[in-house]
């Protein structure tokens, strides 16, 4: 449930892919519903919102997402990712601040960015103490849970064939995934608010080193202008779906 609830609020990416490197982020607000779907359940059960800034080496990044007020008496969530990139997105310092029910955890990962390589050093708080420093290391770019999040926007899927899969390594705190996607292509998509839009949409699947999957597919559906905003991704949950609305 947890790791499901997070993933909804970030859209992924990856380095293997054909990259425009033409996107500018001066700075920039990205509002989004998040809604629970079951049957005929439709439920507006969270907000998020992803505010970044242009700095003078690159960028700075702040994703929080939190469950409304009637979503709050059966599982509150108050979570929070923060990340600063280079100029070219790559990340280099992570944080993750979850606080879900009774849980409550903080990660920070510090990257180091080679040029074929990434390692990066992980320590975990727990009641705001340190509980573990973990090592991480991939043979390629590897980025985490929100600096991803840039890369996808600056991929030219227009320019992929339909079904085209990559792979790419992420860092999320103690785990090293890779993740991929598939392109399935562009389709028609209307948001909560009845405006219409065409989208390039994808499929992320998270797996470990030995090929077990992570976590359930992800559905993500991205503008085609210039963009390249994440409008809508699903993920499932034990019982229902997650569906996240770009609100602007």
């Amino acid at each position: 449930m947890r790791k499901t609830f997070f993933l909804v609020f970030v859209v992924i990416s990856l380095v293997l892919s054909p990259l425009v490197n033409a996107l500018t982020i001066t700075n920039e607000t990205l509002n989004y519903q998040v809604v629970y779907h079951w049957g005929v359940v439709w439920k507006h059960a969270a907000d998020a919102s992803l505010t970044t800034t242009k700095t003078a080496n690159g960028y700075s990044s702040r994703l929080t997402g939190k469950t409304r007020s009637w979503a709050d008496k059966i599982y509150p969530v108050r979570d929070t990712l923060k990340c600063t990139m280079g100029s070219n997105f790559r990340p280099i310092k992570y944080e993750k601040l979850t606080h879900e029910k009774s849980y409550y955890a903080h990660d920070i990962v510090q990257f180091t960015n080679y040029n074929a390589s990434t390692s990066a050093q992980c320590t975990r708080y727990r009641k705001n103490k340190p509980t573990a420093n973990i090592s991480l290391s991939a043979n390629g770019v590897a980025y985490d849970m929100l600096s991803v999040f840039f890369m996808l926007r600056n991929i030219d899927f227009a320019k992929m064939k339909t079904n085209n899969t990559y792979s790419t390594w992420i860092f999320s705190g103690k785990e090293k995934e890779i993740l991929t996607i598939n392109y399935v292509g562009i389709e028609p998509l209307q948001l909560r608010d009845k405006s219409r839009h065409q989208a390039f949409h994808i499929k992320l699947k998270f797996t470990q080193d030995n090929g077990k999957k992570s976590s359930d597919d992800i559905d993500a559906y991205i503008s085609t202008d210039a963009q390249r905003i994440p409008l809508m991704v699903v993920g499932k949950l034990p019982v229902g779906e997650i569906k996240c609305y770009y609100a602007r």
